[in-house]
């Protein structure tokens, strides 16, 4: 039903067009289904939340797709950051275990233990 204030009488909502014409009534004089909606204050409400849906729709993906990246960029940093500390704890273990490595041939050579490097199984013998 489409009720025209001014000429007060009800028509058939002419359902081939989506908006109703000026022929039939002004939208600012139209109502629909019940007398107390009015044509352009539902028009200018649809638009706003359909405006709202579609700008949060944006804002959300917009930020999503935001986090993902600087999550990613943040996961691969401290990945990376990671994988040098992990070298860098290497590398310090190697060189303790070298330095560990030159203090005991000292000692093994300070008191006469250093083996041959030819022959590493030589019997130790006591003089």
């Amino acid at each position: 039903c489409l009720w025209c204030y001014t000429n007060n009488t009800c028509i058939d909502y002419p359902v081939r067009s989506i908006l109703p014409s000026s022929s039939f009534c002004s939208l600012s004089n139209a109502r629909w289904g019940v007398c107390w909606i009015n044509f352009e204050a539902l028009i200018i409400a649809l638009a706003v939340v359909a405006g709202l849906i579609l700008v949060s729709v944006t804002v959300c993906c917009c930020y999503c797709c935001y986090c993902r990246r600087r999550s990613r960029s943040r996961l691969d940093e401290e990945e990376e950051q990671l994988a040098r500390k992990r070298e860098e704890r290497r590398l310090q273990s190697l060189q303790r275990k070298h330095e560990r490595k030159l203090k005991h041939d000292e000692i093994r050579k300070k008191y006469g233990l250093l083996q041959d490097s030819d022959n590493p199984y030589s019997r130790f013998e006591n003089e």
